[in-house]
């Protein structure tokens, strides 16, 4: 492999020739490279998947995270613990190159591995590392712990994916006519492309694109100017989001949703890009089951029934081996599983004590619930909420919460799932995207109406969805009430009689969610969107 001339190694299609650049703190390609946290990876590792699908002229740059985010393991009471193990992997290929750039007034040495298209069927990704002999010790920790909590860290990580993602650009003369920053953190590169170009602005926005991928006021990383001096960021502006928008020639936002919100967050602020809209979708050819596909081609019914009952069987083996549970296929499931955060309320069926008791006990409409999910490993409230569930988990046969949330067991889960409960506080969602995988395996999306949902979702038909109230005029503990109150309704009078009493009919609705979200939010439908609407 040529890694001083590099050209993506297989022949490209006509119509996405136009080199890119694509820059992401996570990737989520495949279980056994552990350097994704949640949805933002997964969104990564399948846009990779789908431009090698489609043969697109396109590069991933990203981070080799030592430890990775975080294995989530168990204390002896069952609650969450933290360990950071050391990853190994073999089928990365050393690269050979070795750069030096400049963090807090300080040369870090950078060296560059290489994911080849071939090994997990996605784009050519090259992940950069400081875990290196020739680093001091706090240099080499950059690349350790993906999100680290310690602040000087984060911003030294932003600028190695950013400063070092670009130079590396330039050591393999790629020449990328576009830089697409997934989500601000890759920002850096913006300076020095600034730099590069003699501090030309114009000829730095030709060339950039940026994708937004929250509302949240965390996901939109605000850091102190000092400090972003001092670490050799060369800011200028202390908002990341802000600055990218300034320095972009086009922004997206991730559902249609999150293109009005983010327009309104945005446009007080003068100077920024158009943002339009590209909703996020997830890999077919990855997530689905293809045996569930076959059988509804062929109309077999029989089939179907038979499939997700065995798929429900097999997933419920690692419920047993984690829990001591023994969950029945026959039986409703419900599942509940994405990264934990406070807005996202994965306990909120929970909150309503005297309901919860009552939909657990029911021998007419009995009910098997499970979570799982990765809280950010300093998020302490999120990590107190996964730990209330283990313990109520302890006080019900058919309540269980699994660790180890990673791309292979959100497969199992959703192909476990015949309900799929996503239920986040209404407008903060800015995509969500597990519900897609969820509808590729025979699950039925329940959801309150955000992110990409009002995009998909025609209640009754292929799913269900809580009816938006008067949001903006409420207060939280209100929004909280009125949707828990429709959770119970929907889920008492219109869900649970389906299944046990017209299945028939549930089965017909989990056939045109598999259809609607195949043909919908296939991701490969979104890479040729980036190259229609973003790249242009």
């Amino acid at each position: 492999m040529n890694f001083t001339q590099f050209n993506v190694p297989y022949a490209i299609e006509d119509r996405y020739k136009k080199k890119v650049a694509y820059f992401s703190m996570e990737f989520a390609t495949h279980q056994p490279l552990k350097i994704y946290s949640g949805g933002l990876g997964f969104l990564a590792g399948s846009h990779l998947r789908s431009a090698f699908e489609l043969r697109q002229n396109l590069i991933g740059v990203g981070i080799l995270w030592k430890y990775g985010y975080y294995d989530q393991e168990r204390h002896q009471d069952q609650t969450l613990d933290t360990a950071w193990n050391e990853k190994q992997y073999s089928f990365l290929e050393d690269t050979g190159i070795k750069f030096q750039i400049t963090i807090h007034e300080h040369p870090v040495w950078v060296k560059v591995l290489y994911l080849n298209p071939e090994t997990f069927k996605t784009a050519p990704l090259f992940l950069l590392s400081t875990d290196l002999p020739e680093n001091d010790y706090v240099s080499q920790t950059i690349t350790h712990r993906l999100y680290d909590a310690n602040v000087a860290t984060k911003v030294a990580q932003f600028i190695l994916l950013g400063v070092g993602g670009a130079k590396l650009i330039d050591m393999l003369n790629y020449n990328p006519e576009l830089y697409h920053l997934n989500e601000a953190h890759g920002l850096s590169a913006a300076f020095y492309l600034y730099k590069k170009y003699g501090n030309n602005l114009a000829e730095v926005k030709k060339r950039l694109v940026f994708t937004t991928h929250t509302p949240e006021e965390a996901g939109n990383e605000k850091h102190d100017i000092y400090l972003c001096h001092k670490m050799s960021y060369f800011c200028g502006l202390t908002n990341h989001s802000l600055a990218a928008l300034r320095f972009a020639k086009l922004a997206n936002g991730v559902s249609q949703l999150h293109g009005d919100v983010s327009r309104a967050m945005w446009e007080k602020y003068a100077g920024i890009c158009p943002i339009i809209s590209i909703t996020n979708a997830q890999n077919w050819r990855y997530w689905a089951d293809k045996q569930l596909y076959r059988f509804m081609e062929a109309g077999d019914d029989y089939g179907i029934d038979d499939r997700k009952k065995y798929l429900k069987k097999r997933a419920f083996e690692i419920v047993a081996d984690q829990t001591g549970k023994i969950f029945n296929p026959e039986v409703f499931t419900i599942v509940w599983a994405r990264r934990f955060a406070g807005y996202k309320r994965a306990g909120l069926i929970t909150t309503d004590e005297k309901r919860f008791e009552k939909l657990l006990a029911s021998t007419t409409y009995p009910v098997q619930i499970i979570w799982a999910g990765k809280p950010y490993p300093m998020d302490h409230p999120a990590i107190s909420e996964f730990n209330q569930l283990v313990h109520l988990s302890k006080s019900y046969k058919n309540v269980a919460v699994l660790t180890g949330y990673e791309l292979a067991l959100s497969k199992r889960l959703k192909q476990a799932s015949d309900c799929w409960l996503n239920n986040p506080r209404v407008p903060r969602e800015a995509s969500g995207t597990s519900g897609m995988t969820a509808a590729m395996n025979g699950a039925i999306n329940f959801s309150t109406d955000d992110g990409w949902i009002p995009e998909f979702i025609n209640h009754g038909h292929n799913g269900f969805v809580v009816p938006k109230a008067d949001y903006a005029n409420m207060a939280t503990h209100e929004q909280d009430e009125y949707d828990l109150k429709k959770l119970y309704e929907i889920l008492e009078d219109e869900i649970l009689p389906l299944y046990y009493s017209n299945y028939g009919t549930w089965r017909q609705i989990m056939k045109n969610g598999m259809q609607d979200v195949r043909f919908q939010f296939d991701s490969n439908r979104m890479a040729h969107e980036y190259y229609d609407l973003l790249y242009k």
